[in-house]
């Protein structure tokens, strides 16, 4: 006779690739059931974009088809983000689970393409995900995301005032972008800039969200020092291109978050190279080769993967469709999913460990 306990412990061995731990002792094996020599069972993993979930199914089908009796195994796949560790100096965001930035040391990179891009490709997944534009002075993700015309309102509670974010591709945005005219600079010393971004981090209300993605401004300076100084972080991303400067900018700004004690999830290689729409098979390499790559590795941090610079990418930034949502067979909406599906995973390792 099958029984619960049997299946448990030949699913003992199977372990989470990321966390090195078993599924069983993680509980991630849940409502256990037998019937006629069909197994089923629930696999909860710690993030919707897991990026070998078809590998943790298999391994749980091969391990429990061991078993005598049994005929078929159906393995139902949900996912339970684990909450970053609070920090005893810092406020966390209500309800909100993962904070992660996505940051450069210079313009130019592509950080907000790359950034909204993880979003959506997390919301994709199944995430519930909202993208904070911290760039106040150079605010795009809204054009990004198709939200240009959007409006958003303002709630006044017994708490002060609270903005309601923006909606579109399955993620919540607040940007600077939706509280001035297009035209209009923002001319903001520093403790404006950090009074606004604290307002976007503790009075909108975000609901439950796995990750909130914070677009940065480029460098090292107030809009930096406020996140890190405020908030728990996941983690940060950092965004370069190939080129020599870039990469010089890129290491500052990584070293930056280290001595703010937050970790650096890994570096992203924008441009890497140029595909031509009409030879797909070619690649260009603009902006040097393989920077990002010999960076992260000098550094001692993970290399994220490397985007492919197509027309589709940067016709989807300025259409407000990414190119994960528009194109998701592309190159380059595949580079960014994959990296997408690395964030996740070191973020719920970093979280679980």
């Amino acid at each position: 006779m099958i029984t619960t306990e049997a299946i448990l412990d030949v699913l003992r061995p199977v372990q989470d690739p990321e966390l090195q731990k078993s599924l069983v002792e993680l509980n991630m094996i849940r409502n256990v059931q037998v019937e006629n020599g069909k197994v089923s069972f629930t696999l909860v993993l710690t993030t919707p974009a897991c990026p070998l979930r078809e590998f943790i199914v298999e391994d749980c089908q091969k391990a429990v088809k061991q078993l005598p009796g049994v005929e078929t195994v159906d393995v139902e796949v949900t996912a339970e983000t684990p909450q970053q560790k609070s920090l005893p100096d810092r406020q966390s965001v209500n309800q909100v689970k993962n904070i992660i930035a996505v940051s450069s040391g210079k313009g130019g990179v592509g950080k907000s393409t790359v950034a909204v891009n993880i979003a959506v490709a997390l919301a994709k997944a199944g995430a519930k995900v909202g993208l904070l534009d911290a760039d106040i002075y150079g605010p795009n993700a809204p054009t990004m995301l198709g939200l240009t015309q959007a409006s958003v309102q303002v709630q006044q509670t017994a708490q002060g005032d609270i903005l309601e974010p923006a909606f579109n591709y399955g993620v919540k945005m607040v940007s600077m972008g939706f509280l001035i005219d297009p035209d209009q600079p923002v001319i903001w010393r520093g403790p404006m800039l950090n009074g606004i971004i604290r307002q976007f981090l503790y009075q909108v209300n975000w609901g439950e969200l796995d990750y909130l993605v914070v677009d940065m401004p480029p460098g090292t300076g107030d809009a930096q020092l406020t996140l890190t100084q405020a908030v728990p972080m996941a983690g940060a991303v950092i965004v370069t291109t190939p080129q020599t400067v870039s990469l010089l900018d890129a290491r500052r700004g990584l070293k930056m978050f280290q001595q703010m004690g937050v970790k650096v999830l890994g570096i992203v290689e924008n441009m890497s190279y140029f595909i031509p729409p009409d030879l797909p098979d070619r690649r260009y390499d603009l902006f040097g080769s393989g920077g990002g790559e010999r960076t992260a590795q000098e550094l001692g941090v993970p290399f994220l993967g490397g985007v492919p610079l197509e027309i589709a990418l940067r016709e989807g930034g300025d259409q407000g469709l990414p190119v994960v949502m528009a194109l998701p067979e592309s190159a380059s909406a595949q580079a960014l999913t994959a990296i997408a599906q690395q964030v996740a995973a070191k973020v719920s390792l970093a979280a679980l460990a």
